[in-house]
């Protein structure tokens, strides 16, 4: 998708077009500001990691943003509920489930594709005025300034350089951002040494909405149900056997894959398409510079398990557009990158984001230490917590992200 520019001016410029930017950019869209969004990756491309084959586990207050935003019908026909989650690790005797019954809610979450979920938020994008998508484009230098930040960008066709200026800039490309290097912000990096293999295969029986999330002697398995009958996986497999099993044949891959979760749901067959990425923890030192702000991945990169990151990312987006809205004055004017403004994110944001990253952190480390002494405090731990009262409901409180002080989208209230 490409559009040109009707303006040097903006009152805000997104870095970052994939999901989170998107997000962002049709929720700050009731406010009627000018909006540009640079995404350096064209959204067909086969290098667009924001709308690939790969399953995104959408949290009860990531549901309630994008109701709140109009586009939950269309998510809505393209997700699978999860009723039920079912937590077990592999050799040992300890499991835990959790019901969305038990908890009062219709569903604990919805699973839906990349490439759907991208495709709805694409669609919402190109029909609304104010906002000019600029892809495929790259933000190469920023200046910032007490009154405005300064984005140089290029486009891929042109060797031209359009400076474009706003009053706030919002690095949204991902957890290795170039733009938060251009601003300034170094991230605390840590390495797991292991890489997350993808895809979706097809089991004999059905997940009957039920999520899994295994736990094996080189990290989780997580597999999701997504449309069709078939299941999305998240198999996380050291770094150093990550080739050899994307190169296994299909029954050969298959064969292992099942080998660590078993037959609960019978055989598995017919595996689709398989990528791989490495799993890094990152942490932004910081959420703001001058005039420019910190969300998503730019700001945190967890682990997948528990299937937190995105949803995290999602409540950025929507406690930056309640301090943006309540700024916004009577004349519908608003200065986005003003320092005060900011630093109310960077606080608010601060403890849900501290939160999510230790407990992330902590899981991987737990279920990845092949000590006796903690592979017995796992066993008494799960089964603790499915036995001592409000344990469970507290746990999924919070990753259903509903814990603590929520921001409008996130409460299912609209900005405007």
């Amino acid at each position: 998708m490409s559009s040109t520019a009707k303006t040097d001016r903006y009152d805000i410029i997104i870095a970052g077009g994939g999901m989170i930017g998107a997000s962002m950019a049709l929720a700050l869209a009731p406010l009627g500001l000018r909006i540009a969004v640079v995404e350096a990756i064209a959204r067909k491309s086969g290098e667009q990691p924001s709308f690939d084959d790969r399953s995104t586990a959408l949290s009860r207050s990531t549901q309630r943003m994008f109701e709140a935003m109009g586009l939950w019908p269309d998510v809505i026909a393209a997700a699978t509920p999860i009723h039920n989650i079912h937590v077990s690790d592999k050799g040992r005797f300890g499991f835990s489930h959790i019901s969305a019954e038990q908890q009062g809610v219709e569903a604990l979450g919805y699973v839906v594709i990349n490439r759907v979920l991208g495709s709805v938020l694409q669609s919402k994008l190109a029909g609304l005025d104010g906002i000019d998508i600029l892809c495929p484009a790259r933000i190469i230098g920023v200046e910032l300034g007490p009154d405005s930040a300064v984005a140089m960008v290029k486009a891929d066709n042109s060797r031209k350089i359009s400076n474009l200026s706003c009053s706030l800039l919002i690095a949204a490309d991902g957890a290795n951002s170039t733009v938060r290097a251009m601003l300034g912000i170094s991230a605390q990096t840590s390495e797991y040494g292991q890489h997350a293999v993808v895809g979706n295969l097809l089991p004999e029986k059905s997940l009957d909405n039920c999520a899994f999330e295994r736990f094996t002697s080189q990290g989780p398995l997580a597999i999701l149900p997504i449309a069709d009958d078939r299941a999305g996986f998240v198999w996380t497999v050291s770094e150093h056997d990550a080739q050899r099993v994307l190169a296994l044949d299909d029954a050969d891959f298959l064969a292992e894959i099942q080998s660590e979760f078993g037959y609960r749901l019978g055989k598995f067959s017919r595996v689709g398409k398989r990528a791989a990425y490495p799993l890094v923890l990152s942490k932004a030192v910081r959420l703001t510079a001058t005039r420019s702000v910190l969300v998503g991945n730019s700001a945190h990169g967890l682990h997948p398990v528990s299937a937190q990151g995105f949803n995290l990312g999602m409540r950025d987006v929507a406690a930056l557009c309640d301090c943006v809205a309540d700024a916004l004055g009577a004349s519908g004017t608003v200065d986005a990158g003003d320092e005060q403004l900011l630093q109310r994110y960077a606080t608010w944001r601060h403890s849900d984001q501290s939160k999510l990253v230790t407990f992330t952190d902590g899981l991987v480390r737990i279920f990845g230490s092949a000590r006796a002494p903690i592979r017995i405090l796992r066993d008494i731990g799960m089964i603790g917590f499915d036995l001592i009262p409000g344990v469970r409901s507290l746990f999924v409180k919070h990753t259903m992200g509903l814990a603590g002080r929520l921001p409008r989208l996130s409460r299912g209230v609209p900005l405007r």
